[in-house]
């Protein structure tokens, strides 16, 4: 059965192109830019912008199962022109904020909920995998870390289960090919709950830097990040570090579940791009 993977320039989406690739299953890398794609040889890459509905006839056609990323745009046109392909089954790489109870109108898990809706009213076999906190949100820091060794947080007691996006393409891989699996929704976490200024220690400790963690307020945070995050991503953020604020965030079973070993630590992650933290 051909997979088409969307995103397949991100780091989940590139990561399951080789993994399905190396087990012998047929795939199809997809991309807004298929130019810039650099995958496996042998695995065709095709153009699939997912708020332009006219790339999702070439690219779903033949396709049996779906690797799709949360945009709201042109989903119900997605699942049209899959349903109408036969596809049979679509994985979704959503977001553990769909589960809080403000979703619908959570700037961050609003484009998730949205996208979960439309398929859960789809007659299309779907697994939703919900991540928490990718570690690779880890780069937000590295130009502070390179620069001078200090990195200005709001909230550094907000604790994340950050998760290795390695962990995710081996449970997107898990339930691509195994139909036991298939149908579910899936919390997925890194093994520990770390706060902010703990991460920070690990990326110092791999790096080999003397990194600093300054407190400040909300306003100059924000400030700070204005030409980067829009207003109201921003202020959900914010909203999201004060409520986590000296809580430990869950850690599920459901990576280790998924992919038959333990999730990678953060500790790991920081040791595999210690580089991207030096000067």
């Amino acid at each position: 059965m051909l997979t088409l993977v969307t995103g397949s320039r991100g780091r989940v989406g590139s990561a399951l192109v080789s993994l399905l690739h190396r087990d012998g299953h047929a795939v199809r890398a997809a991309s807004r830019d298929p130019a810039r794609l650099d995958p496996p040889a042998g695995v065709p890459a095709t153009a699939c912008d997912l708020t332009d509905p006219a790339t999702f006839a070439p690219a779903l056609d033949g396709v049996g199962s779906v690797f799709l990323y949360a945009e709201p745009a042109g989903i119900d046109s997605f699942l049209t022109r899959a349903e109408a392909a036969g596809v049979r089954h679509i994985v979704l790489l959503s977001s553990s904020s769909v589960l809080g109870p403000d979703a619908r109108e959570n700037p961050i898990a609003r484009p998730h909920h949205t996208v979960e809706q439309a398929l859960a009213a789809s007659p299309l076999t779907t697994t939703f995998l919900r991540p928490g906190a990718f570690a690779a949100n880890a780069y937000q820091w590295s130009a502070a870390v390179r620069s001078h060794g200090v990195v200005d947080l709001p909230y550094p007691r907000s604790h994340t289960s950050p998760i290795h996006e390695a962990d995710i393409a081996e449970a997107a891989l898990a339930v691509l090919t195994e139909h036991r699996l298939q149908g579910s929704a899936y919390h997925l976490t890194g093994p520990e709950s770390l706060t902010a200024a703990e991460q920070i220690g690990l990326l110092a400790a791999a790096s080999g830097r003397h990194v600093t963690v300054d407190t400040v307020s909300r306003s100059a945070w924000k400030k700070s990040v204005v030409p980067y995050v829009p207003e109201a991503v921003a202020e959900g953020l914010l909203d999201y570090w004060a409520s986590t604020d000296g809580s430990p965030a869950e850690v599920t079973g459901e990576t280790e579940k998924l992919t038959g070993h333990p999730a990678r630590t953060f500790a790991a992650w920081a040791e595999e791009h210690a580089d991207a933290f030096r000067a």
